[in-house]
Formats: C-alpha cells, structure tokens, sequence
C-alpha cells in the first residue's frame, strides 16, 4: 500500500474505504509541508526568529510531513484490518468470541492510528502559532493555510479516535483514549482562546 493508493481511493468517492482518517493524514502532512517552506523563506530574512530555529523547524516539519503520510497509509491498512475482522466467520459460539476479540483489536489499532496522528499534527499547529507574525510576510497566507489544515486534521483523528471507541472491549484501552481526547479537546480550545486574544492585543 502506498499514499498514492490511499489518495487515489480518497477521490474516488465510490470507494469506501478510504475516508477521514486517511484524509486528516494527508491534510496534516501538507501543512506540514508548507510550514517548513515558510520556515525556509524566512531564513535570512530577520523576521523575529533566529535562522537557527526556522531551519530546525523547516528540518522537523518535513520529519513530521512524511510520517503523516505514512500514517493515511497505516490509517487505511487499519480499516481494511477492521473488515476482515468483521468478516470471520460467527457460526459456532467458539467463532464469535474469536470475532469479538479481533474486532477490538483491530478497532485499537484503527483508532490508536489517529492519535498518534493527531499528536504529530498538533505539532505542526503549534510551529505555525509560533511563526504567526514572526516569518515571511509573502509567505503568509501560506503559514495561514498550513495552521488550518493542521487544526483540521487533529480534529477529524479525533472523530475517527471517537468513532472507533464503542468496539473497544479493553476497558484499560477505552480510558487511556477517551482520556487523549479530553485533554487534546481542552489543549485546542485554550489555545484557540489564547490565539483570540493575542489576535485583539494586536
């Protein structure tokens, strides 16, 4: 499976196997990627941030772009782990318990997945609220659509984290997550209430 794979079945909208998860990986790897190329517009330029930083960001953001698009990869393999779970056979009582048991594995994987793409992609948030009036101005807009797009892609792993928790049986498993997503929701609304307000100190 390549990204070339999952992206070709996210356009295709008759295909169903490929949908937010993968899409919110591809989404946070291109803001990924045009944080660092504002990061390396801004070198030389004393924008507010020293050549080193904007050079170590631009480094660390194409690290995270890569692993993001490696994740829509994993993010569909999860899926498609998923229906063939579904897809045993549940005759025998035996069967069933087998089923169960692979359904909830395979349903941690499908949403362990997009937390840990969620995690890289609140990194590539956080670089672009760092850089936000402190790089290249002609790079702006571009700065701007990598913040949203990553907002976006943390957002959509989130529904997929969620979407996945009810075939959790490990009750262990279902607290670590749900704790994940309690204190990625509350991280996003006060950063989101922070960049409010610094936008009207400004």
């Amino acid at each position: 499976m390549t990204l070339e794979d999952v992206m070709a079945r996210i356009y295709d909208s008759k295909d169903f196997t490929a949908g937010g998860g993968a899409a919110s990986a591809v989404a946070a790897a291109m803001a990924a990627s045009l944080v660092s190329m504002v990061a390396r517009l801004s070198v030389g330029k004393q924008c507010g941030l020293s050549d080193e930083v904007y050079e170590k960001t631009a480094a660390e953001m194409d690290e995270i772009s890569l692993l993001l698009r490696d994740g829509a990869v994993r993010d569909l393999e999860a899926f498609l782990d998923m229906k063939a779970a579904y897809a045993l056979p549940k005759v025998t009582e035996t069967e069933k318990a087998l089923r169960r048991e692979a359904i909830g594995k395979a349903a941690y994987v499908a949403a362990d997945v997009p937390r840990r793409n969620a995690l890289l992609a609140l990194k590539v948030e956080h670089a672009a609220r760092d850089m936000k009036g402190r790089s290249n101005g002609n790079a702006g807009s571009d700065l701007e659509v990598g913040a949203v797009f990553a907002r976006a892609a943390v957002g959509g792993c989130l529904a997929n984290i969620r979407a996945n928790l009810g075939l959790i049986k490990d009750p262990e498993r279902v607290a670590e997550l749900e704790a994940f997503l309690q204190e990625t929701e509350m991280g996003m609304e006060t950063d989101g209430v922070e960049e409010q307000k610094a936008g009207k100190a400004e």
